[in-house]
């Protein structure tokens, strides 16, 4: 054995020690040292980002828009007649607050909303509860419904003209025949999702039809049936302005009516703007209302 000693020694001196560095392979011996590279993706699929990153690009977008908006006006690359510049823009809007009592317009308009989509959610939730939890119900109503979501809502203004006039019911029933429908089938739909396993359980711990709906399947759709009205309060917002482009005296879009006959393109963008702003502020109301009230529903 002492001739092997020296060439055992040989064979540890000639053989590299790994650096700090350098890492191992697991489970395969005398395998080569790997460096250790942290590897970093700046964009991935499903990566998500900051809440400060978010509103940065959010807001950089807005600003983009506006400066490349200010090029096409300003630069005289559009005629004013067609499209009014950001700085026209803000004195037309000055002018309807000051001017034209514009925030009574504002007003009714917003009541309109709220009002006609209120109406249609204490009607459609309910019913769309009971499609989703009894199937004979859903047969019962669901080819009527499904048929009326196709249905355009500005459709009905001529009917709605004759039998209610063209007054504030008129408007309301125009929003609620628009909103009605759609939140009927996507309320039916979230609660005959319902976990099977979990009406199972219930069912084993001696829950009877009615325990089930009010304990495992409006609790489980609550998150879904929020988010479903938050959605269709967006397409609300569409139906008004068609309401209000026929016989009204008042409302953004009789403001809107108006400028276009006047060719006021400036006052028509201001409009169309703070329909915007204040459906955003409805919707990230609604998100904040939602993620106070179903705080569990992402754990």
């Amino acid at each position: 054995m002492n001739w092997l000693a020296p060439r055992l020694r040989a064979l540890r001196v000639a053989s590299p020690t790994p650096d700090r560095g350098q890492r191992q392979r697991p489970g395969v011996a005398g395998s080569a040292a790997l460096p250790v590279r942290s590897q970093r993706r700046a964009i991935a699929p499903l990566e998500p980002v900051s809440s400060r990153a978010r509103w940065l690009l959010g807001v950089g977008f807005f600003i983009l828009f506006v400066a490349v908006w200010a090029v096409f006006t300003l630069g005289g690359f559009v005629s004013p007649t067609f499209l009014a510049s950001p700085v026209t823009m803000v004195k037309e809007g000055y002018l309807l607050f000051t001017e034209y009592n514009f925030i009574h317009d504002i007003g009714m308009t917003v009541w309109r909303v709220f009002g006609g989509f209120v109406l249609a959610a204490l009607i459609a939730v309910p019913l769309g509860i009971a499609m989703g939890a009894w199937k004979p119900v859903e047969a019962f109503f669901e080819p009527f419904v499904s048929f009326c979501r196709y249905l355009p809502a500005s459709a009905f203004i001529p009917l709605l003209i004759l039998w209610a006039g063209i007054g504030e019911t008129q408007k309301l029933l125009v929003i609620f025949i628009g909103s009605v429908f759609q939140i009927i089938l996507m309320v039916a739909v979230i609660v005959g999702g319902a976990r099977k396993d979990l009406v199972e359980a219930a069912y084993t711990l001696g829950a009877n039809s009615k325990g089930i709906v009010a304990r495992v399947l409006i609790p489980g759709a609550a998150p879904g049936i929020a988010e479903t009205l938050r959605l269709v309060l967006g397409w609300a917002w569409t139906y008004v302005i068609v309401a209000e482009l026929i016989g009204s005296s008042s409302g953004i879009g009789h403001m809107i009516t108006d400028s276009q006959a006047l060719l006021n393109t400036g006052q028509i963008i201001f409009g169309i703007i703070v329909i915007g702003i204040i459906g955003l502020v409805s919707d990230f109301a609604f998100k904040a209302l939602n993620r106070r009230l179903f705080a569990w529903s992402t754990i």
